[in-house]
């Protein structure tokens, strides 16, 4: 995976500055709280949903089960279809197929269906070295791009501005990438779509060669599906004549059977739709009815060491729906940007370190990003089971151990400034596979207890600089037990 956003920090820092951020906080609550309630409406109306989501789990696991068998169907049928295949192994081989099917093409210019694959391989930055520029369509991705800013949200990647900021954005910037803002422009909804169907109406037309994502790939005929909102994906699917899906290897359902299950979880997770206003579909190429040349570019980028984890391999069913961003409390105060990848909340938390390995400082963060109250995993329509992995992931950070990189069996060393923590498990394993060590220990500190810090010193002072220490009673359980009886002699 390539790297993190440039200069971030780790997230507990990159957090304190971001809840510190009054407008950003504002514009996230009122978005997430929107969005969520809206979903909560629209899954209630399914009497079957526990049904579909438990469905959707398991189709996912099978996929995943017998990946190498699907990737080589998938393959056939997209090469008997007219289309081609290539297989990209990290983020610098997917960079330079797509660098060089553009360049074929002669072309210099790109349009773009929102991708979250693109977007982690940073395929914009790569084809702007090669001298081709890539024009974002999607209403949100084209807020990000002309703001020079980073995606905050995986459905909605401007949710951190408010309409204000993105007329001041449309007005200074639109005129530097194409046609610009109409004069006068307000923040009124209307108006700011009205101004980004103009600037990208000239791109649609004239643009030879469009790239894509997609949200599911259907083995059994080489299809790929894209759902949105809006129509630009379908525009930049139909009108030019090269289209280039880079795709993730776990998007693969094995039949159209299957992918029903999806059509059905994905719009109201998501989007809280009964149904996706635009559900774009294609195999291969057509004559006179499409792009006239197909390229599917089968990405890993770390998918493959993520799957050889028994534990984490769960986060490869992840169909990209954010509900779990949508809730997560700590998402809703820190925003996306403090991940410092493409995929925040609870969701990246649990990604981003397996794509990209735990070695550096945010990536070893990230499975602490979070309370572990859970409500990430009730609303997963796939049933991820994300506090299971992000404690997995915890131990991983702390202790190293065996994992899978680059398709290589390794041992990791654990991560810098966990010593202390280590130490301490250490001692309390020793006391606690030793009962009179134990009972001497509880006795001494409830006779100790006025003595106590209200913090915890040295490299415990950072877990208590936001969390009181519980109070010691004056006697310990044990004690207590035997002197009641359990509490049979005490009052009534």
């Amino acid at each position: 995976m390539s790297g993190t956003f440039v200069g971030m920090p780790a997230f507990p820092r990159a957090a304190r500055t971001a809840v510190r951020d009054t407008t950003l906080r504002g514009n996230l609550r009122h978005a997430t709280r929107t969005i969520r309630g809206k979903r909560a409406q629209a899954v209630a109306e399914l009497a079957d949903w526990a049904e579909l989501r438990e469905a959707g789990r398991r189709i996912k696991d099978h996929t995943l089960r017998h990946l190498d068998r699907y990737l080589e169907q998938v393959e056939e049928a997209v090469t008997a279809a007219g289309g081609t295949v290539h297989w990209a192994a990290d983020a610098d081989e997917a960079n330079a197929i797509v660098a060089q099917l553009v360049k074929e093409t002669g072309e210099s210019e790109v349009v773009k269906v929102k991708s979250m694959a693109t977007q982690e391989i940073g395929l914009n930055e790569a084809l702007e070295a090669e001298g081709i520029r890539a024009y974002e369509t999607d209403l949100a991705e084209l807020i990000v791009q002309l703001g020079r800013d980073r995606p905050s949200h995986i459905l909605v990647p401007a949710i951190h501005r408010n309409r204000g900021e993105i007329r001041d954005i449309f007005a200074r910037e639109m005129g530097a990438w194409g046609r610009p803002a109409p004069e006068g422009l307000t923040d009124r909804p209307a108006e700011l779509a009205e101004a980004a169907r103009l600037h990208l109406r000239e791109k649609f037309l004239r643009a030879k060669v469009g790239i894509s994502g997609a949200n599911f790939v259907v083995a059994e005929t080489g299809t790929l599906v894209v759902v949105e909102s809006e129509g630009n994906g379908r525009m930049c699917l139909t009108l030019p004549e090269t289209l280039i899906s880079v795709v993730g290897i776990e998007k693969v359902v094995p039949t159209w059977r299957d992918l029903e299950v999806f059509l059905q979880t994905l719009p109201r997770s998501s989007t809280a739709e009964r149904m996706n206003p635009y559900t774009s579909m294609w195999t291969g190429t057509t004559d006179g009815d499409g792009p006239r040349a197909f390229h599917l570019v089968l990405l890993d980028n770390g998918r493959t060491d993520t799957l050889a984890d028994e534990v984490g391999r769960q986060a490869l069913r992840c169909i990209r729906c954010s509900a779990c961003l949508n809730v997560c409390p700590v998402y809703e105060r820190a925003g996306g940007h403090a991940y410092g990848s493409v995929y925040p909340g609870p969701i990246g938390a649990i990604l981003s370190p397996q794509l990209r390995g735990t070695g550096s400082e945010i990536d070893a963060s990230l499975p602490y990003a979070s309370s572990l109250c859970g409500a990430c995993y009730e609303v997963c329509p796939v049933a991820i089971d994300i506090p299971e992995v992000l404690v997995h992931l915890r131990e991983r950070v702390v202790r190293g151990g065996p994992a899978t990189r680059d398709g290589n069996k390794v041992v990791l060393r654990p991560a810098k400034g966990h010593a202390a923590e280590r130490a301490a498990m250490r001692a309390a394993r020793w006391a606690f596979t030793r009962p009179g060590a134990l009972r001497a220990g509880q006795r001494l500190a409830s006779r100790t207890r006025r003595f106590h810090p209200r913090t915890l010193p040295g490299p415990g002072r950072a877990w208590s600089a936001s969390r009181d220490l519980p109070a010691v009673p004056a006697e310990p359980f044990r004690d207590w037990w035997q002197r009641t009886r359990g509490g049979k002699d005490t009052d009534r």
